[in-house]
């Protein structure tokens, strides 16, 4: 059993054969849109691509795993919805418990309050994007679908800044 169906109900077999169809035919591919397409989970589509691209972290690591992400520098957070996709870049600010929220300010466009006890699973998601590498931290809820993703950013030239490659390899050492 995947985890995605332990947290929500599975989804029906022939909906992920038919993500599965459309992950092979665009490897590259937005997850969420797969994923409204067929009506599941985006978690459910995410734990459908190669096992070598995503890599679990359990969600009881999610302080201690943004208290690492707060040394990276500049970002890109971004929250994905059916309604929006939000980017933010900039650095995320080191966060406390408090009043039932992980609650983050600092000198950033990205601060607030996350219920980090709706945080479910986390995955370190390495995987082509319009052609191009992508490397991010993605955090779900128990519905399986994104709460946000913090993304390794890219340079003038839209490489992946080197020095943050090297830290999400770190997370796939020191964390999953």
């Amino acid at each position: 059993m995947s985890l995605a169906e332990t947290l929500a109900p599975p989804a029906p077999a022939e909906a992920m054969e038919k993500v599965r169809a459309a992950l092979a035919a665009k490897p590259d591919g937005v997850i969420e849109a797969v994923a409204r397409e067929h009506g599941v989970s985006t978690l459910a589509v995410l734990e459908a691509t190669p096992e070598d691209q995503r890599r679990f972290i359990a969600a009881e690591r999610f302080e201690a795993l943004w208290q690492e992400l707060a040394t990276w520098g500049k970002v890109l957070f971004i929250v994905h919805t059916p309604d929006i996709v939000l980017e933010c870049e900039g650095s995320l600010p080191v966060g406390s418990f408090g009043h039932g929220y992980y609650n983050i300010h600092g000198d950033s466009p990205i601060g607030g309050h996350i219920k980090a006890g709706n945080c479910k699973a986390i995955y370190l998601v390495d995987r082509a994007f319009h052609g191009r590498r992508s490397c991010s931290v993605q955090f779900f809820n128990g519905a399986g679908e994104a709460m946000f993703k913090v993304f390794v950013r890219r340079d003038a030239a839209r490489e992946l800044l080197p020095d943050q490659v090297a830290r999400f390899e770190a997370l796939k050492r020191d964390f999953a």
